[in-house]
């Protein structure tokens, strides 16, 4: 699967859904988000049951707002509508399949239920 571009109209869409979407926040000026691009393809052609979605953050500033992106890139994971885990920085491939696969391995009535006690 290729990645998504993800956009003020498309991202609430896109993330509120069943399943795992990966977001990554980038810009084509920021030298480590070039160097992850071609690693974040890669998983997204792996794992064809994850959406993986890219937010240009120039183009979208909306939405880089609205997430409090001060660093780039930033990798934003979310299951089931939750986000459930948000980070600045590049993964190497390793990083980012371990990220993946923990994801897969949350229990997601034990998250909603942790979230509901913070609330």
């Amino acid at each position: 699967m290729a990645t998504t571009t993800l956009t003020a109209e498309n991202f609430d869409k896109t993330a509120s859904g069943d399943g795992i979407v990966l977001v990554d926040f980038w810009a084509s000026w920021c030298g480590p988000c070039r160097m992850f691009a071609p690693i974040y393809e890669e998983a997204s052609v792996k794992h064809e049951d994850v959406v993986f979605g890219k937010v240009d953050t120039e183009a979208e500033q909306e939405l880089a707002e609205r997430f409090d992106i001060r660093s780039i890139p930033t990798i934003m994971a979310i299951r089931d509508g939750v986000i459930v885990f948000a980070q600045p920085g590049a993964l190497p491939a390793e990083s980012l399949e371990s990220l993946i696969e923990q994801v897969r391995a949350l229990d997601m009535d034990d998250v909603r239920s942790r979230l509901a006690k913070k609330s």
